[in-house]
């Protein structure tokens, strides 16, 4: 059941309806790991506000811009329980600014001569860019905990299956024996890639605490204002601030909605093809569902999927987010901006989250179906090994003739139903080339898979490098 979350952002109360919280609260979650729905609620929110303005004081004052003693006492009075969302909604229905009604209410709690100096020649939309760039930041490295967690459960289950035989599919068509392992590791590399793709997002929101002004001038900060925004940004565990006002551009902010609507699409992909593969027709994988689970109220008989086809949507609708959030690149003048998209910010994270958490849900309790896939293989009666008997004919009359000789023949055994090894072995012209045991060989799937399980092995080793590589770099669970 859905349930409404409520955020301030843009200075107002934020009603969205998504889905219930409890997905991204899961276990998946360890306790010094902010939830999405935690990082983007209003009281996290609020306290980054303090943050930054307690920031900014301290990094004035060691610019000898306002006293010591006044940034000390703004610092220590830079908590929620100064603010609280009662108080902060209340203020905000009299003066109707997001800013000013924060400052107001922490106020209340200052010494009034260090009051003079909070939010000392900022301006509101730096000090709410700095906090959405905090806040986005945050939910990164959630993602990116939560999407190495599906790396994980994606290791092991290709390892598990990296020799379970199954059919390779090309349009729809069974094309060649290939092992799920194989197919797994297809979406252990994405993965990997995708979070390699969001540590760049990150390293780009770590560049991006403003505090530029007005006009991004830096005129209320004086001569000091380059060199009180590099502080400012160290203080609040930031990298040096990128030089140009990218408050209009807000090409980072598209960049993160960009990157997780294309991730999106990557979990839509295994949504859907497992969707797929659990059909009747197929039925090589399944969903492991509760025992009292209902399939249809009619229809007792049926396994609806309902996590792979909740990829799917996903994969729907977080790209349309995407596409409002992006349109905001598009700005007036020097720092115009109208679209409100911190909402849409809010959402997407959440939304791409809840969808990780589909995702793990769905993988680390998926059932494999050797049988039903050993039976697939054999639904052509051979013909899905044509490619390598045309191989083992072109060793005895040449590449051409055989794939000619094997068209014609495969044409024939399907015209009459008998199977291509049996036509090969009523063959007048073929039947005395192999061997009954060269024809066993020639038609076992499970000994032509390539180098599929070697590719399997091959992909975890490159993301446990990877994966080593995080930790350096301080992307841990």
């Amino acid at each position: 059941m859905a349930i409404i979350r409520t955020l301030l952002i843009g200075g107002a109360l934020l009603w969205l309806t998504s889905a219930a919280t409890a997905s991204t609260k899961s276990a998946s979650t360890k306790p010094d790991t902010l939830s999405v729905d935690e990082i983007f609620s209003a009281e996290y929110q609020t306290q980054k506000v303090l943050d930054i303005e307690a920031a900014l004081a301290s990094a004035q004052a060691e610019e000898g811009m306002i006293p010591r003693w006044a940034a000390k006492e703004l610092r220590e009075k830079a908590h929620v329980r100064y603010v609280s969302q009662q108080d902060l909604a209340q203020e905000y229905d009299k003066v109707r600014h997001r800013m000013v009604a924060l400052l107001n209410v922490w106020q209340r709690a200052l010494d009034p001569r260090a009051a003079e100096y909070m939010h000392y020649g900022a301006t509101t939309v730096d000090i709410y860019d700095t906090a959405l760039v905090l806040q986005l930041s945050a939910a990164t490295r959630t993602l990116i905990a939560q999407m190495r967690e599906l790396e994980t459960i994606m290791m092991r289950l290709a390892e598990e299956q990296k020799s379970t035989v199954m059919v390779g599919r090309t349009l729809g068509q069974h094309a060649l024996p290939i092992t799920f392992g194989k197919k797994v590791s297809g979406w252990l590399g994405e993965n990997r890639r995708n979070i390699e793709r969001l540590k760049q997002v990150y390293a780009r929101l770590q560049h991006s605490g403003i505090l530029k002004g007005a006009v991004g001038s830096y005129v209320g900060l004086g001569e000091q204002g380059m060199a009180v925004e590099k502080n400012f940004a160290r203080q609040l565990g930031l990298q040096a601030p990128y030089p140009d006002d990218w408050h209009g551009a807000r090409d980072v902010i598209a960049e993160y909605a960009y990157i997780l609507a294309a991730i999106s699409k990557s979990y839509g992909r295994i949504g859907n093809e497992l969707f797929l593969l659990q059909m009747s027709d197929i039925g090589e994988t399944e969903e492991q569902r509760v025992s009292t689970a209902v399939g249809s109220s009619t229809m007792p008989h049926k396994k609806n999927p309902s996590k792979s086809e909740a990829l799917v949507f996903h994969a729907r609708r977080i790209p349309r987010t995407a596409e409002v959030i992006t349109d905001d690149m598009v700005n007036v003048f020097e720092r115009d901006n109208t679209s409100h998209t911190n909402r849409l910010l809010a959402e997407i994270s959440l939304d791409f989250s809840d969808m990780l958490e589909t995702a793990r849900k769905l993988l680390s309790n998926l059932k494999v179906n050797p049988s039903a896939m050993a039976e697939n293989l054999n639904k052509t009666n051979g013909m899905i090994m044509s490619q390598r008997v045309t191989f083992a004919l072109a060793e005895k009359l040449g590449k051409t003739t055989a794939n000619t000789r094997l068209h014609e023949l495969a044409l024939e055994a399907t015209e009459t139903g008998i199977g291509l090894r049996a036509a090969i072995e009523q063959s007048e012209d073929l039947g005395n080339l192999f061997t009954a045991n060269e024809l066993d060989r020639l038609f076992d799937p499970s000994t032509y898979t390539g180098l599929a399980e070697q590719q399997v092995t091959a992909v975890i080793a490159y993301c446990e490098t990877a994966r080593a590589a995080d930790i350096r770099q301080g992307f841990t669970r």
